[in-house]
């Protein structure tokens, strides 16, 4: 295939199988998030640049996307716009310029692509969907307990048993820094090396802390702080004086308290090593892992000052994205998905034998049957029967509606099964009901009537 007709590298075209899929997946999170009190939010695919960078830390600035000055300035090499990176620094410029018309606690999901010039891989992509829940305007760790339970009923809701909700405090992760001996202005960089433990390793993690400027003892006293296990009561007692550090320790049990009355409670796990790279969370960190998945489902976390940057007045948030792609690629992967997300685009083909009476009453049977709340593609143009067959098992359509002359002539059209080969002679005045009744898979099915051809 040449390279013009391709999409960009790390875009995709969504055929229909795949849309549906997606689709399913979308629907059972909105539904979710809005039995939680969630509202939906949309926002502009373009931001202005200054909206985007300084907020991801330098590893997010380095792949915002961004689009060059047009018209006069076009030959200048400079970007006044760019694709969004995510989706809750555009939240957060809405709460501030909307921030009268909002309520007091402003809850919201948005579910919209975001783009990232990343390096490709699997379940990783340029343009990807993310899936957000955020709650805005109170600092209780009732707010994360009810976010993790969120995402728990989604992945729940979507076959998902093994999976876990890694938990941890951005001040706890300062606590342990300083307990290193890491310099407080050496601490974002070490928080980008840690982020990826999880890809690169204990020594690769190592080798970049130096690269940044840690030195070796420092090095050497934090990595085993990451690499092992520790409880939070161990943690606690390590911290304990460290008044910032030892509070976000208490913040984590309360959060481990409250979710034992949700969904979330089996699935949530304290982990000291997770560290998330983004330069805006400021409290209580969240991402889910699941075997043999290089990186994570989704992830979040509290970022109370973030609005700020747009307001000048901080107002508490909290929020969690489930990254769509991903949990597409596991659920492909592992068969998850129901029978009925791949069936075709319609229930009932109607066939065509000639171009004039029978295209006038295939398109009729076609317009009831709709009415009646059927699915219906009609083949477009005179073939052999035996064709229009083949084509309705290819595009996974379950019955074909037949009114060739003699059907005419009886007042019945022939309905056929393509998964169990019966076929039955419906009264053509009462067809649609009979479909939307569910006789076509009762009476059609494998262990029914006899075939009549």
């Amino acid at each position: 295939m040449s390279a013009p007709i391709r999409p960009a590298r790390g875009m995709r075209d969504f055929l229909p199988h795949d849309v549906r899929r997606r689709d399913y997946v979308i629907r059972v999170v909105e539904d979710v998030y809005r039995r939680y009190g969630f509202q939906p939010l949309e926002t502009p695919a373009l931001e202005n640049i200054e909206t985007l960078t300084g907020k991801y830390g330098e590893e997010g600035n380095k792949l915002i996307f961004k689009v060059l000055r047009r018209g006069e300035g076009e030959t200048s090499g400079e970007t006044d716009l760019a694709l969004r990176y995510d989706l809750t620094v555009p939240l957060a410029r809405v709460v501030a310029e909307h921030r009268g018309a909002l309520p007091k606690f402003f809850k919201r999901y948005q579910i919209q692509p975001v783009w990232r010039a990343d390096r490709p891989a699997r379940g990783r992509f340029r343009e990807f969907y993310q899936c957000d829940v955020d709650a805005i305007g109170s600092a209780s760790m009732v707010v994360e307990a009810e976010l993790c339970a969120a995402v728990a009923d989604v992945l729940q809701r979507l076959g998902f048993r093994d999976f876990v909700i890694r938990v941890n405090h951005r001040l706890v992760l300062a606590g342990l820094l300083d307990h290193a001996g890491v310099p407080p202005a050496l601490h974002g960089a070490a928080l980008v090396a840690l982020d990826k433990l999880d890809k690169v390793g204990p020594d690769g993690v190592g080798n970049e802390l130096q690269a940044r400027g840690i030195d070796r003892p420092a090095v050497e006293a934090l990595l085993p702080l990451f690499a092992g296990r520790m409880e939070l009561g161990e943690l606690g007692r390590l911290l304990a004086t460290r008044p910032e550090a030892a509070a976000a320790v208490a913040g984590l049990e309360k959060l481990f308290a409250l979710s034992g009355s949700t969904s979330a409670g089996p699935y949530l796990r304290f982990d000291a090593s997770l560290a998330r790279g983004l330069s805006y969370y400021t409290g209580a960190i969240m991402e889910i892992a699941v075997p043999d998945l290089a990186g994570s489902l989704g992830g979040g976390g509290r970022y109370d000052g973030l609005i700020g940057m747009f307001l000048g007045q901080d107002i508490p948030a909290c929020g969690f994205s489930l990254g769509l792609e991903r949990i597409l690629v596991v659920m492909t992967e592992r068969g998850m998905f129901p029978a009925d997300v791949d069936t075709g685009g319609a229930d009932v083909l109607v066939t065509q034998f000639d171009d004039g009476e029978s295209a006038e009453e295939a398109l009729g049977l076609a317009r009831d049957l709709r009415e009646a709340g059927v699915r219906v593609d009609v083949y477009p143009e005179p073939d052999k029967l035996g064709k229009q067959f083949k084509y309705a098992a290819a595009a996974g359509v379950r019955h074909v509606a037949i009114m060739g002359g003699d059907e005419r002539a009886r007042g019945v059209v022939t309905v056929k099964d393509m998964t169990s080969g019966q076929q039955r002679a419906v009264p053509r005045a009462g067809i649609g009901q009979w479909f939307s009744a569910g006789a076509a898979h009762q009476e059609l099915a494998p262990s029914g009537s006899e075939d009549q051809e």
